[in-house]
């Protein structure tokens, strides 16, 4: 006789599936909420089926057929004493063949469509009338393809059954907080009772949500100030500075053409002040477009330099990586200092003799790319290591810097040239010191942003030739190297023909991501130099190129770019003390989300304004690059809408931590389960 248990295998497939859903242990299931909810505790008529909503009625099938055209499905009438409606199914079995004979009396449920032959519903789900029915709304859960709902209820009900949901918080704080004991706050997401606001539960600022929020963002909290507190525990050696004579920094200052601003002088205080600890630094600074972030790593570096450690700055591109080296490189000339550039594309026996002066120690300063973090880079002693555009890195390559020091921990200033919100960085930077540098270069003007149809292109090339003519160079930025037909959008090698033709006399360049390294940096020159006029770019130059005669800037199918992108884009003219111009030439008609983008451009060059927008676009995760970076802690909370509930987490954390660190030890075991270890790097 076959046993009816499931087979090894089976179960084993499931796990997996489960594991797809991050569900390994039955917290894991208790914490699994649903997305949305079906209310099966009650019948309806017929007669009050409206198109779009789920229908549960009790009837009698009145009529069955198989139709084999345009293709084979089962059909049938239903209909209680109030009206009918027709079920089908686009693929079935003999035995729902046998359930639809006339005559037969079933409890059917699926949403309401609108048919050829009036109201129907597709692929019900068909159930006997001497069912109970359930006396809480229906849970559906976030799933997989080959898990059923039933599945995922089935391990979740076993949770609820076996699982200690005491609160792990003290009842004076539920209290003060006004928040729902954790276990009603479960018990109400899993089992929500018919009377229960559903659109609460389903928009997330019912009670029990709040609950479930608030205890996640204190977890949150707690883990970011065990990492911070245990990477204080760890040692690296103080860059002081130097007693018997001037600095590295003060040498550096006197070399530079031009004056620090306010915000860096404050800023490389900070830093400084944190590379005199006896534990890493671990900084995120951030500054919009043309703020001057590279001066204030140089400063950092030269800090380590005079302490006999080496410093290195890696970049996420080539040639963003390649504009540091190219200066930072004079500057470290300018003090008899050793700077070395090493990217995958060296030839073999340039990139041996880097890699010889980098592990001997002759390189002082070391510029490139995730080269870098390869095997066989060995440093010689890595004091400092500085990461660019840190949100481009996953954690596993950033940490990896690191991990190239020689006894004991280098100190890690991260840069970032999209500024991330307050409310954001509190919640997903707590753990880091966070500098700003929220102050223009003196002399620079702002960016006059101008939005122009693609029907008026002959107009906007005769003023990328005025603008020549008056001295200055122009980057015509378009999104594809080769033709898409999907997207149909112009490319950059048709448009370096078109613009050859309509600027004769005018030298245009052309750069895009398929060009070898040699070729990339070749035409950069050119165009730095002033050889080319215009450049024709794919967003290779998004980030990074500082060419300050460059005045105006053209973006093709600006609709398609995204806000931030498009901001980075701008920041690449502006930088000299000619006024500057960027235009946005887009195709009509817009979509809602991309007249956003765009109105945001025209009315805004402050990069904080601008990132707070696109937050509102994007939301933390993509923003961040929470798929590659691990910022993924927060499945519920909203950062935004739950600002209040971070700042009151924050403060309850550093309480928890202080008198009852017990108590804070068991809230982050049954929210963060080892989630947090990522922020011990």
């Amino acid at each position: 006789m076959r046993s009816k248990q499931s087979s090894p295998s089976k179960r084993r497939d499931a796990a997996t599936l489960f594991e797809r859903l991050g569900l390994t242990t039955p917290l894991d299931f208790l914490l699994h909420f649903p997305i949305r909810y079906e209310d099966e505790t009650r019948l309806q008529s017929i007669s009050a089926a409206i198109p779009g909503r789920y229908l549960q009625a009790e009837g009698t099938v009145i009529s069955s057929e198989v139709t084999y055209r345009p293709r084979k499905y089962l059909t049938a009438r239903f209909a209680d004493e109030t009206g009918s409606v027709q079920l089908r199914w686009l693929n079935f079995y003999p035995s729902q063949m046998q359930q639809m004979q006339p005559g037969k009396r079933w409890r059917v449920r699926g949403e309401v469509r609108a048919g050829y032959q009036g109201l129907e519903l597709v692929h019900p789900k068909v159930s006997s009338p001497s069912q109970p029915l359930p006396t809480s709304l229906t849970p559906v859960y976030p799933t997989t393809e080959g898990l059923t709902q039933k599945a995922i209820r089935q391990r979740i009900e076993t949770a609820l059954e076996t699982l200690d949901m005491d609160d792990t918080l003290p009842q004076s704080v539920v209290d003060e907080f006004g928040l729902e004991s954790f276990a009603d706050a479960v018990n109400v997401l899993h089992r929500p009772k018919p009377g229960e606001d559903l659109a609460s539960l389903e928009d997330r600022t019912h009670p029990a949500w709040v609950r479930v929020k608030f205890d996640e963002l204190l977890a949150q909290q707690l883990s970011l100030a065990a990492a911070r507190e245990k990477r204080r525990t760890r040692r690296a050696k103080p860059l002081l500075p130097p007693i018997a004579r001037s600095s590295l920094a003060d040498e550096l200052l006197t070399h530079l053409p031009f004056k620090l601003t306010a915000a860096q002088q404050r800023v490389i205080a900070e830093i400084h002040a944190d590379l005199a600890q006896g534990y890493p630094m671990h900084r995120l600074l951030q500054g919009d477009v043309g703020s001057g972030k590279t001066v204030v790593a140089a400063l950092a570096a030269m800090r380590a330099i005079d302490n006999g450690k080496q410093a290195a700055v890696m970049a996420p591109t080539e040639i963003l990586a390649e504009q540091h080296y190219l200066k930072l490189k004079p500057w470290a000339q300018a003090l008899g200092l050793h700077c070395v550039w090493l990217t995958a594309g060296l030839r073999a026996p340039v990139k041996r003799q880097a890699l010889a002066e980098i592990a001997s120690g002759q390189a002082q300063l070391v510029v490139g790319t995730q080269a870098l973090i390869q095997a066989g880079v060995q440093f010689h002693d890595l004091g400092l290591a500085i990461v660019d555009e840190q949100h481009r890195f996953g954690v596993s390559q950033r940490l990896s810097l690191g991990e190239k020091a020689q006894g004991g921990l280098p100190h890690q200033l991260t840069m970032s040239a999209t500024p991330i919100p307050r409310s954001l960085a509190m919640t997903f930077f707590a753990d880091l010191d966070v500098s700003v540098i929220d102050e223009r270069p003196p002399g620079r003007l702002p960016v006059k942003t101008k939005l122009v149809s693609a029907s008026r292109r002959s107009e906007v090339i005769q003023g990328v030739r005025e603008s020549v003519e008056q001295g200055g160079q122009v980057y015509w930025v378009c999104p594809l190297v080769e033709e898409s037909e999907a997207l149909q959008l112009q490319t950059a090698v048709d448009t370096h023909e078109v613009l050859s033709q309509a600027l004769a006399g005018l030298n245009v360049g052309l750069v895009h991501g398929r060009l070898s390294a040699a070729e990339k940096t070749d035409v950069m020159q050119q165009f730095k130099s002033g050889e080319i006029a215009v450049l024709v770019a794919t967003t290779v130059i998004e980030v990074g190129v500082d060419v300050p005669n460059a005045s105006q800037m053209v973006i093709e199918h600006a609709e398609r770019f995204g806000l931030a992108q498009l901001h980075q884009l701008r920041g690449r003219v502006g930088r000299g003390t000619r006024e500057s111009v960027c235009v946005l030439m887009y195709e009509p008609p817009l979509s809602a989300e991309a007249k956003y983008r765009l109105r945001a451009m025209y009315e805004t060059d402050d990069g904080f304004e601008i990132a707070r927008r696109d937050l509102q676009l994007r939301g933390p995760g993509e923003f961040l690059g929470a798929r590659q970076s691990g910022l993924s802690l927060l499945r519920f909370a909203d950062f935004e809408a739950d600002a209040h509930w971070v700042t009151r987490a924050k403060e309850l954390a550093r309480t928890l931590r202080q008198d009852h660190p017990d108590i804070a030890q068991r809230h982050v075991d049954r929210w963060m389960q080892g989630r947090e270890a990522y922020l011990n790097g």
